[in-house]
């Protein structure tokens, strides 16, 4: 935990002391203090972490309600002691948010880093995320169609400020359900920047042997060969649309081996021009040219091929223009994706110290470090 102390003592000094650009002006003004949080002012706020006030638990650690004095409901994302994830997430998150602000953006509100406990402070928003309405039998119904094409057009927002309106280029690299959370008026933000990589200067892609996200929304470049780009983002969108659009996750193996797999599912009925039968029968009254455009969207967001596959500039003039004619889309990027992975890599890999791990099943988020002579990999079944 040592580089994370330095990296947080660094950033309470920056932010007390203040810093001044290139034009002499102060960078930061006097709310930039309330950026660090005090342990005990957390503890007040959560009732010393109650599993009553608990929200849920991810690859990080558990997530708490919290209520300050002055009344303002916050969400407190706590590092687990035990967790084989956080320093490296908890430091690119804060270094991240730190730059970025979106009305489709999770808002870091601060940090805590006192001793051994290691906090993000973020907005509390109180519908949770978009899982825990979408996937659930009852609650999807309050998801009427308006609602699922405003949280679709405000994730591609999200995204096309990431990619090319932020101050650097962000990849999310995490882009799922659970990571989508939502206001008071079921508005989406994009969460959970643990995972993201910045990308520098004019860079577009990289080629990389640490593998992060979620098994059935990744890219097969990126799951296979360590293939990073904007492209992998519009992927993970592509099959989260798909998601919305049909009310169901992106594998489901009690729906039997033909719709199990979403994604394949969709490509289906699409090629026998039946794809307003993946339309999720909870939503009532919908526009059918919208959903079916979304549909065709999701496809063209999950193409086998990455320079087929829209940006999210692309992706943003589809959903914000009347006119624009969508072009038919290619095969999806299938191979490498749940139930394909899992299946064709039965056998467990070997780790650096010589023992055995195999990878993560079903939606679990999953790490792997990879050397170039040979496969080492860290997989651990934790939700985000």
């Amino acid at each position: 935990m040592g580089f994370l102390s330095i990296f947080c003592n660094c950033l309470e000094k920056r932010l007390k002391g203040g810093t001044t650009d290139d034009h002499g002006g102060d960078d930061h003004d006097g709310d930039s203090l309330d950026l660090i949080f005090e342990l005990h002012t957390l503890q007040v706020a959560t009732n010393f972490f109650s599993q009553l006030n608990q929200l849920g638990h991810g690859g990080f650690g558990p997530v708490f309600k919290g209520l300050m004095p002055n009344g303002q409901e916050i969400a407190v994302k706590k590092l687990s002691l035990e967790s084989r994830q956080g320093v490296r997430e908890f430091t690119n998150e804060v270094r991240l948010l730190l730059k970025i602000q979106h009305k489709n953006l999770v808002m870091l509100l601060g940090c805590c880093a006192e001793g051994p406990e290691k906090m993000l402070v973020y907005e509390f928003l109180p519908n949770r995320s978009l899982d825990h309405f979408l996937f659930d039998k009852v609650k999807s119904s309050s998801l009427d169609w308006t609602t699922r094409f405003r949280i679709i057009t405000g994730v591609a927002r999200g995204l096309l400020y990431l990619h090319e309106e932020a101050p650097e280029r962000i990849i999310h690299r995490d882009i799922k359900a659970s990571n989508i959370l939502l206001d008071e008026k079921l508005n989406p933000k994009i969460s959970d920047f643990g995972l993201a990589r910045l990308f520098p200067g004019e860079d577009t892609h990289v080629q990389t042997f640490r593998i992060s996200g979620t098994h059935g929304y990744m890219a097969p470049e990126y799951a296979l060969r360590g293939y990073l780009s904007v492209k992998t983002d519009v992927f993970s969108y592509g099959i989260l649309v798909l998601e919305i659009v049909s009310g169901r996750k992106n594998n489901d193996p009690q729906l039997g081996a033909e719709k199990a797999d979403l994604l394949n599912y969709a490509w289906m009925l699409y090629q026998r021009g039946k794809i307003m039968d993946l339309i999720d029968s909870t939503i009532g009254k919908y526009n059918g040219d919208e959903a079916a455009m979304c549909i065709q969207l999701g496809l063209l967001c999950c193409q086998a091929s990455i320079v087929e596959r829209p940006d999210m500039n692309s992706v943003q003039l589809m959903l914000s223009s009347d006119s624009f004619t969508l072009p038919r889309p290619g095969k999806p990027g299938i191979q490498g994706r749940v139930g394909q992975w899992t299946t064709t890599t039965t056998s467990a890999f070997t780790n650096t110290n010589g023992s055995s791990a195999t990878k993560a099943s079903g939606g679990s988020s999953f790490a792997e470090d990879y050397s170039r002579n040979s496969i080492s990999t860290s997989s651990f079944d934790e939700g985000r």
